[in-house]
Formats: C-alpha cells, sequence, structure tokens
C-alpha cells in the first residue's frame, strides 16, 4: 500500500503558498498574482495549486481572512497599551509591519483593480478594511479623556473621522513609499501624526 500524503506536509505546503501569495499580492496586486510565478516560488507545479486552492478567488479569500487573522492577533498584542502608544504601534505596523518602500498592505494592493475582483472578494476586503476602522475608531475614541492632546489637532474630529483620517493617511504614507522605493517617505508623510501623539 502507497503512503498517503500526510496532512502536515499539506499545511505544510498551504502555508507556504500563502506565504509566497501574500509577498507577490503586496509587491503585484491581486491581478499580477500569478498562479504559475507562485508555483515557482513554492516549488511546485502550477497544477498543484489547485489541489490547495480551486480558484484565484479562493486564494485571494485566504489572504484576506490570514490578514485579518494577524491584525486581530496584533490588536490583542496591543491593548494594554495607552491610546496613544497603540496608534502609534498601528502607523510603525504599516511602516515595519508591512515594509513601507517594499510592498502596500492587502485593501490598497485591491483597491486601484476593485472593478477587477470577484464580488465575494470585494465584500471580504471591505470587511476587513471595516474591522481595522472600528478598532482605530474604539481607539480614537480614548483621546478625548487624554488631557496632553487637548490641543492636538487630533481633537478637531470626532472619533469615525480620526480613524478614517489615520488609515488613510498611513495608506497614502505606504503607497508613496513603495512609488519611491524609500522608507522614509513614509516617516516624513507620518511624522505629524506621530509628533500629535507624543
Amino acid at each position: 500500500m502507497k503512503p498517503s500524503i500526510s496532512r502536515h506536509t499539506q499545511t505544510d505546503t498551504r502555508a507556504l503558498i500563502l506565504k509566497h501569495a501574500q509577498t507577490l499580492l503586496l509587491t503585484r496586486s491581486y491581478t499580477g498574482l500569478s498562479f504559475q510565478d507562485l508555483a515557482n516560488l513554492v516549488g511546485i507545479r502550477k497544477a498543484s495549486l489547485y489541489h490547495h486552492f480551486a480558484s484565484k478567488e479562493l486564494l485571494g479569500l485566504a489572504l484576506i481572512d490570514a490578514t485579518d487573522t494577524r491584525f486581530m492577533q496584533w490588536t490583542q498584542s496591543v491593548q494594554n497599551s495607552s491610546p496613544t502608544n497603540q496608534l502609534q504601534a498601528y502607523v510603525q505596523m504599516f511602516r515595519d509591519g508591512i515594509g513601507a518602500g517594499q510592498k502596500v498592505c492587502p485593501v490598497g494592493a485591491t483597491g486601484g483593480e476593485w472593478d477587477c475582483l470577484e464580488p465575494a472578494l470585494q465584500d471580504r476586503i471591505r470587511q476587513l478594511h471595516l474591522s481595522q476602522l472600528q478598532w482605530l475608531t474604539a481607539t480614537t475614541a480614548q483621546l478625548d479623556t487624554i488631557a496632553t492632546l487637548k490641543s492636538s489637532a487630533l481633537r478637531l474630529h470626532d472619533a469615525t473621522a480620526r480613524a478614517h483620517l489615520i488609515n488613510a493617511l498611513c495608506q497614502g504614507a505606504l503607497l508613496s513609499a513603495r512609488l519611491h522605493g524609500n522608507a522614509q517617505v513614509f516617516d516624513v508623510a507620518t511624522a505629524h501624526l506621530n509628533k500629535l501623539l507624543q
């Protein structure tokens, strides 16, 4: 009797596929994510990818799910910090966790090709973005109780507006840094926000 492929091996291969697919997504976008290039990176035949992901859409959904899981784990890791430190860590996560100057985030990687995406994938990306905005809204709402921020420009907006402002700033800074291949572009774009949060 031939030995079957172990579940452990299948899990390892799936994880490797997701790892390389994430890199391709964040550097080439969703439409630029080629199954052939992905198979080459993983070291398997292109046809073998379909044993793990029956379609590119399912791979895309898995990538967004994994991103959302990582984000929720990240929020847990910073939850005992002050609101200002959490927001500074959010900016730093965009810079270092994603890789300013080299990559964009999954939302940014798909936003420019929105009409090319499958409806289910659009919905899942929207959910990911909303979960980040909800976290930002809850966190920035706590700034109202911080006396040192009474004169801050952040006080001029309500929590929802602050959430959108911070998210859009980080997204734009990441895109600009990617265009120039330089993380310092991100730093310049977010310097004023970081100063407000000190």
